[in-house]
Formats: C-alpha cells, structure tokens, sequence
C-alpha cells in the first residue's frame, strides 16, 4: 500500500499549518519587494533619496458595445456522431465486506511528538531569520536616509557610486535570506517525510489489527463510532515507535547533505516505488492506498 496524493496533502497540510510555513518562504511587496520580513513587523516606509519620475501610463481603450462578444441566447446545435455500444462484462467475484475504519491526520499530527519537537526548532529558525531580515533591512533603510541628507554635499558621481553600493547591498542580503528560507522550509520537509512514511505503515498496522480493509479521514466522514475512529491508538503507536525526528543541523543545506551520499534521499524512494517486488508475481493488482481521499 502507498500514501495516496490526496492523503500527502493532509499530513503535508497539518504539518505545514503547525509550523506556519504557509508563507514564511515568500517575499513580502509593501513597498520594498523581495524582502523577507512579516507583513505586521515591516517598519514605516521612510522617504526615498530622490523624487520618483512621473511616467504616463497609457489608458486602456474602452471597447465599444458592438466590439464586445455577446453571447448567444441559445446553446448551439452541433453534430453527435454515434458511439459504440459498450458489452456487458462477464461477472465476477465480488469484493469483500467493508470493515470501515476513521482517521484524523491532522489529530495525529497534534498528538506526535516528533512533529512539536519539528515544530518547535524551525519555529525558532523561522523567527531567527525573520528578525535578522528585519535588522537588515532597517539598515538598508539607515544608508539610504544618510545617503539622501548628504545628497547636497555629494557630486552626481559620488551619489550614483553609493546609490550602487545599496542596490548591491539589498540584492545580496535578498539573495542570502531567500536561501535561508529555503534551506528551513527543506529542512521541515525531510522532518515531515519521516513522520509521514512512518504514518503510512503505522495505519496499516492499526487497521489490520481491527480487521479494517478501507480506511477514510473522519473530516469526510459524516457519522462514525468510536470502536471505527484509530486516530488516538495511530497517534499512541507512533509516538512509541517515532518519538523524534532526524532535522538538518541549521549550517547545514539539505539539498548538500543529500548529495554527500551519507543517508538515503527522496530519490533512492521513488526509483525503489517503481520497481515492484522480487516476490511479487507480475500480473498481482496494484494495492490501494488506506488512506484515500478525493
């Protein structure tokens, strides 16, 4: 069995929320574009050196009415070439009985204590760059207000020369962070890997040991009992066997410790998907996910 795409949105979804990397990997654009700082913790704008050029910008034309496409009144009538007729199949064994089981991804992913340890360390991270960002970008802001109280005592020379120098400036310091970024928001998906491959074989684990062949995420699930919901026995299990998680060191890029070759990669995962089993006959059926969703 394999973690359906749908159920890697619903443990990528929760672990991301805890950690509130919606958007701490993006740019903010209130005026300084391309800077990483929060929107609630961005400083007032401070006055630029020079007054900005007016340019005309060219007014959009206003179609007339008979330009515009109207639309018909009527759907139109277009041809429908006939279509084969489709046999009926041959009858075959049916399915088994449905044992239905519920799970809560998001519930589980409260419990795991490997996912608050993740969440706490690049919390810290996230919080560290964000404040560093902000102290840059205060100094930027620094240069360029000394720079424009100068301006009168400054050649056009020397005013270009510096007014280089800060563009340099920002451009490194928007470079450096945007890496950060990366290498944090990287870091919380090798953490959120391990807990969601773990996840996987823990749910089959816990559904077969209640006879359970279809398992659903209660979110979708209008009724349930509680003898069908395993999220609390899912989430004691994996606690038990993942209490903590492997995070790359803060100095270190995950992009380069997968290419060191001193631990396995996402890469090594899918070529070992795509080859099936020794002992496993060609013509077997492909096993469904436990955790479907739509």
């Amino acid at each position: 069995m394999s973690l359906s795409s749908g159920a890697r949105f619903f443990v990528a979804a929760a672990f991301m929320t805890s950690l509130g990397f919606g958007g701490a990997a993006q740019a903010q654009s209130s005026g300084n574009s391309g800077w990483f700082v929060p929107k609630t913790a961005q400083p007032q704008a401070a006055p630029v050196a020079r007054a900005p050029r007016r340019v005309p910008v060219p007014q959009p034309v206003e179609s007339e009415p008979d330009e515009q496409m109207q639309q018909p009144e009527t759907p139109p009538v277009l041809p429908a070439p006939p279509i084969p007729d489709s046999p009926d199949l041959p009858k075959g064994a049916p399915p088994p009985a449905a044992a239905i089981g519920v799970i809560s991804i998001p519930g589980v992913m409260r419990i795991s204590t490997a996912a608050e340890e993740a969440q706490r360390i690049l919390g810290q991270r996230r919080d560290k760059l964000a404040a560093a960002a902000q102290k840059e970008q205060a100094g930027w802001r620094n240069e360029q207000q000394k720079l424009q109280d100068e301006a009168r005592s400054l050649t056009s020379e020397q005013i270009q020369l510096r007014e280089r120098h800060l563009q340099e400036r920002r451009a490194r310091a928007q470079r450096d962070f945007a890496n950060r970024a990366r290498i944090i928001q990287e870091a919380a998906t090798v953490s959120l890997n391990q807990i969601e491959r773990e996840l996987v074989r823990i749910v089959r684990q816990v559904a077969a040991a209640h006879s359970m062949n279809l398992v659903l995420h209660s979110e979708q699930v209008a009724l349930h009992v509680d003898g069908q919901d395993i999220t609390q026995e899912t989430a004691r299990q994996l606690n038990k066997v993942l209490p903590h998680v492997f995070i790359p060191d803060e100095s270190v890029d995950p992009e380069v410790l997968a290419k060191s070759g001193k631990m396995p990669t996402t890469a090594d995962e899918e070529r070992a998907d795509q080859q099936p089993p020794a002992s496993a006959p060609a013509s077997a059926p492909a096993s469904t996910s436990i955790l479907r969703t739509h």
